[in-house]
């Protein structure tokens, strides 16, 4: 198969959750979403998410993974590492790098705290260890355009809280579609999610992260902020942290070295 792409679901004790992998290298990375994953999830896109891994295919085979299905409401971040956790051990994954993106960054800390015979390196971008006023401004918000089913005011502010103003520009072009695109049937799963990083906190047990952790984020971060960047630096004791200048929450998307710098660490 082209790029060895394959999409599957791993049946756990309750529901199943969905992955995307590529690449054929012998190191393995687990990849975990953020919020976005509430809205549309992995399933079926394995060739359409493979293209920006493809310089690092012959060194690493690269997992995706969502939330599991059903997510039920009241789902934890904690319960989500959980899942994660038995997902990775019955597809016989142990010592990974995983990189949490956001939300993803949030169940990626309880992972590496939980089951850190799991996790060989730990990468977390431009997340947080606990809910905060930043997030606290954003994330209500959204559950509140959720709930009243517009789409179109949920892409928008999401995307003008993520981008800089030299994406945006670009951007912008695309904002009369956004209430037609990607709309899921329900937002039940999206809701969910939400709440859960309105209920997440870490900062008492970072300590107990025994791994190498890279730490990415923005200085002009408007959903995460950059001070939960730092705050996870001096809470992890064995990180290192890296700040792009003038990006935000999606340096990840932006930052033209972002890969880079996460496989140059996880090869380190």
């Amino acid at each position: 198969m082209l790029w060895n792409a394959k999409n599957g679901r791993v049946d756990l004790t309750k529901g199943a959750m969905p992955y995307a992998s590529f690449g054929h290298g012998q190191r393995k990375l687990v990849i975990l979403p953020g919020l976005s994953d509430g809205l549309a999830t992995v399933q079926g896109k394995a060739l359409l998410l493979a293209g920006p891994y493809r310089p690092y295919f012959k060194d690493f085979t690269i997992y995706m993974f969502s939330r599991k299905e059903p997510l039920g409401a009241g789902s934890s971040i904690r319960d989500m590492a959980a899942d994660q956790a038995e997902a990775l051990h019955i597809l016989g994954l142990d010592r990974v790098g995983v990189l949490g993106v956001s939300e993803g960054g949030m169940i990626a800390q309880y992972l590496a705290i939980d089951h850190p015979e799991l996790v060989e390196k730990l990468v977390l971008a431009v997340t947080a260890p606990c809910v905060n006023d930043t997030i606290q401004s954003c994330v209500p918000g959204w559950m509140d355009m959720a709930e009243r089913g517009d789409h179109k005011a949920l892409m928008i502010d999401t995307a003008e809280k993520s981008y800089s103003p030299a994406y945006l520009k670009k951007y912008r072009k695309l904002y009369p579609v956004l209430g037609h695109v990607g709309r899921p049937k329900s937002y039940d799963r999206f809701l969910t999610n939400a709440q859960a990083i309105l209920g997440f906190d870490a900062r008492a047990e970072l300590k107990k992260i025994p791994c190498p952790t890279l730490i990415i984020g923005g200085t002009e971060d408007h959903i995460v902020g950059v001070e939960a960047s730092r705050e996870l630096a001096e809470a992890i004791l064995n990180s290192q942290l890296y700040l792009y200048p003038g990006l935000g929450h999606a340096a990840y998307e932006e930052a033209g070295d972002f890969n880079h710098r996460v496989f140059a660490f996880l090869k380190a």
